[in-house]
C-alpha cells in the first residue's frame, strides 16, 4: 500500500521531532499538515506536500476548529502524529498546580484532543495509523520531572487502551519512547539543568548525553524512520506498542 495522497497531520510539526516526520511523510508522497501555536514557524518550513496551520492542542475549540479545516482542505485523516509537547524538570515540592496542569494539558489533554477529532475520518476511511511521541520517561521515572514523567506515562496508557478498542480493525495505535533526541527542546533543557544542578551549560549537556546508553543525543531522524516504518506495510501486526529509541536497553 502506498503512502501517496495519504493525508497526515503532525502537532508540534514546526520543529524538531514532529519537522523530520513531517518532511519524511512528504517525501513519501503523503499531504501533511503540521500544527503548531506559531503561524510564522510552521510557515517558515512549509512547502513541498506541507501545509502548516495554527492549533494550540490545549484548546478543545481550537483542536476541532483546525483539525475540520484541515480535512475540508486536504480530505480524511488517514495518519495521526501527536508530537506537540513540551519537557521540563520540577521538583515535586517545587510544583504548582498551574506546572502541572500546564504540563497534562499539552502532553496528555493535546494528545487525546487531536487523536479524538483524528479518529472522525480514520472510521470513515477504514484504514488509519496512529503515533504518539512519548518519551523513555513514559516507561520509567524521570529523577527531577515527576510531572513530565506522569503526562508520558498516561500518554502511554491512552495508546494502549485505544489499541484494544480497535483491536482486529485496519487502525492502528502505537507510542515512540526516545531519550533525549537533538532538539531544540535539549538545548532549552540544557540551560535549565545547569542553573537547577549548579554546573556549568556543558556539564548539563554531558549529564543528558551519558543518559543515552550509547553516550549520544538521538538525531530526529531516528525517531522519524521509526515513525516512517509504523506506517508503512509491513507493520500492521505492530499495534499497541511503546518503542523504546534510547540507544540501547534502559
Amino acid at each position: 500500500m502506498s503512502l501517496a495522497g495519504k493525508h497526515a497531520l503532525v502537532t508540534g510539526g514546526g520543529t524538531g521531532i514532529g519537522l523530520a516526520i513531517a518532511r519524511d511523510l512528504a517525501a513519501q508522497g503523503c499531504v501533511v499538515t503540521i500544527t503548531g501555536r506559531r503561524q510564522e514557524v510552521l510557515d517558515a518550513v512549509s512547502g513541498q506536500g506541507i501545509f502548516g496551520m495554527a492549533m494550540d492542542v490545549r484548546d478543545e475549540a481550537d483542536v476541532v476548529a483546525t483539525i475540520a479545516a484541515a480535512v475540508a482542505a486536504r480530505g480524511p485523516i488517514q495518519i495521526c502524529v501527536a508530537n506537540a509537547g513540551i519537557a521540563e524538570g520540577r521538583a515535586v515540592h517545587k510544583t504548582d498546580l498551574e506546572f502541572w496542569r500546564n504540563m497534562m494539558a499539552t502532553n496528555l489533554d493535546g494528545a487525546f484532543l487531536t487523536i479524538r477529532e483524528s479518529l472522525t475520518s480514520m472510521r470513515q476511511a477504514e484504514w488509519g495509523r496512529v503515533i504518539a511521541v512519548s518519551s523513555i520517561a513514559g516507561l520509567r521515572g524521570l529523577q527531577g520531572a515527576a510531572c513530565y514523567s506522569a503526562s508520558k506515562h498516561g500518554l502511554i496508557g491512552l495508546i494502549r487502551a485505544l489499541s484494544e478498542d480497535y483491536l482486529g480493525k485496519p487502525i492502528t495505535f502505537n507510542a515512540l519512547c526516545p531519550a533525549y533526541v537533538d532538539t531544540p527542546i535539549v538545548t532549552r533543557n540544557t540551560t535549565s539543568i545547569a542553573e537547577r544542578a549548579g554546573v556549568s551549560e556543558d556539564k548539563a549537556k554531558a549529564m543528558m548525553v551519558s543518559a543515552n546508553r550509547h553516550n549520544r543525543l538521538i538525531a530526529p531522524q531516528e525517531v522519524s524512520a521509526a515513525a516512517l516504518w509504523l506506517v508503512s506495510p509491513g507493520s500492521e501486526s505492530v499495534n499497541g506498542q511503546a518503542i523504546e529509541i534510547a540507544g540501547g536497553q534502559m
